[in-house]
């Protein structure tokens, strides 16, 4: 049986470290984003619905450019901003916070555009044509529903970047394929060929081959129940202003409360992406690559 699939991006982010909106920045000569290829694999892979977040900084110019290529190519097409008031609880104070709330919180924003399983993945983000191929048979198999949501993860050494520390939730899983626990560590970095995180004061080595989360996340929608539950109770938990509310987090809350299992399967793609403006050479040189190799047309879509 095959089953109606969405793929939210989330395209809502600032671009601190990348110094720009990475998410609209075009990699290779046909100046398309990494997102369109995430669009192209999974339109092939047959997700027929895409829905993507944006922030208000966002041009026009540049949703204008995603409507149309929707529009010519037959893309069930929706976008969003990620507003930092939307879903907050009534007469909720906010303070002096000007950030959104994080992806768990970008991700509540599309309830009302989403009706069926779906991935959710970031924009800025290359995972390769195969994930997309494996989340839709798990999804087509039944292996998403109401108590069961789903995760391809990496091994670490493959989402490194030789520029600066990076951010991952780092996975434990039992023999049967079940994510037991999911650890963010916001600070990963490589020394000497081997992998660190640090934390405060206290850093500690991470095997190579550890599968991390890239927030490629296959779920059904009873997660946006899940999500505004959590999301209050964060808002009451971390007043202060820089606190994100995160889908690694609420993703281990679900386990810990036995309120849906979550599968967890290797990637079999290769992943690229930006943390860093000095990333988007390699990445260049890695998309032209696949194009000589004949995996995407030279111009995405024409």
């Amino acid at each position: 049986m095959s089953y109606n699939k969405t793929l939210v991006i989330m395209a809502g982010g600032l671009g601190s470290r990348y110094k720009g909106l990475k998410q609209i920045d075009g990699i290779t000569d046909n100046n398309s984003p990494i997102l369109e290829y995430s669009m192209y694999d999974a339109l092939e892979a047959g997700f027929d619905k895409v829905v993507v977040i944006l922030n208000k900084k966002i041009p026009t110019s540049f949703i204008d450019r995603l409507e149309k290529i929707s529009k010519d190519k037959n893309i069930d097409f929706h976008w969003i901003f990620q507003d930092i008031d939307d879903h907050l609880p009534e007469n909720y104070n906010r303070g002096n916070r000007e950030k959104p709330w994080g992806t768990g919180h970008a991700l509540l924003c599309v309830k009302d555009l989403v009706n069926n399983a779906f991935v959710v993945i970031n924009a800025d983000d290359f995972y390769g044509k195969e994930i997309y191929k494996n989340a839709a048979k798990i999804i087509n198999n039944g292996q998403i529903n109401t108590d069961q949501y789903g995760i391809i993860a990496y091994p670490l050494h493959a989402t490194l970047s030789d520029n600066g520390s990076v951010s991952r939730g780092i996975c434990k899983y039992n023999d049967n394929d079940y994510l037991e626990k999911v650890t963010e560590r916001t600070q990963i970095f490589k020394e000497n060929g081997k992998a660190y995180f640090k934390e405060e004061d206290e850093i500690e080595e991470v095997a190579l081959d550890t599968l991390v989360s890239m927030n490629y996340s296959i779920f059904h929608p009873s997660i946006f129940e899940h999500l505004q539950f959590y999301f209050e109770q964060f808002l009451n938990e971390n007043p202060h202003e820089k606190a994100e509310y995160l889908i690694p987090n609420v993703i281990q809350k679900l386990i810990e409360g036995q309120k849906a299992k979550v599968l967890i399967k290797e990637s079999p793609s290769e992943w690229m992406g930006v943390t860093y403006a000095e990333d988007k050479a390699l990445l260049k040189t890695f998309i032209e690559e696949k194009i000589k190799a004949g995996d995407y047309p030279k111009d995405l879509w024409n």
